[in-house]
């Protein structure tokens, strides 16, 4: 099985994940639950599952990408974000971390067992993955920052 990269250029998966990883470390169940990362009152742990979440949806579609089952346009944004929030909402830090590291995992496998990389599939890789995690770092790793220095 040939083993591809991410993407050239894009912020490097690994590293963004070791990135996550190095803030999640910093929290205590306790300081992961306090609403206040993001406008809509999401915890830290909410801000890991969501990443989590949407790399194991990045996973699935490359999979149906590479099975050539992958219809476009099929999934509403906004309805996902609210059922994964809802889904991982009650889930204890530590099982959040875990579906997070093996999301990522699913997602980099699938994109190294894609047979031919599409336009879509770049674009999965990139949303779900590196680009998403950065997305969302700075502002996850200023509000810890802000948690953990009270």
């Amino acid at each position: 099985m040939k083993t591809r990269s991410i993407q050239p250029g894009m912020p490097d998966l690994t590293e963004a994940w070791h990135r996550v990883h190095v803030v999640i470390d910093r929290l205590t169940p306790q300081s992961a639950s306090i609403p206040g990362y993001y406008s809509e009152g999401w915890t830290a742990k909410d801000a890991v599952a969501h990443l989590g979440t949407w790399m194991a949806e990045g996973a699935a579609v490359l999979r149906q990408l590479g099975a050539g089952t992958y219809r476009e346009g099929e999934l509403d944004v906004d309805a996902a974000n609210a059922r994964f929030l809802d889904a991982m909402r009650d889930v204890p830090l530590e099982t959040v971390h875990l579906q997070a590291a093996a999301a990522c995992s699913e997602l980099r496998r699938a994109w190294t067992e894609l047979a031919e990389v599409s336009p879509a599939s770049e674009f999965w890789v990139r949303k779900a993955g590196p680009e998403h995690i950065e997305e969302h770092l700075p502002g996850l790793e200023a509000w810890v920052d802000g948690l953990t220095t009270h």
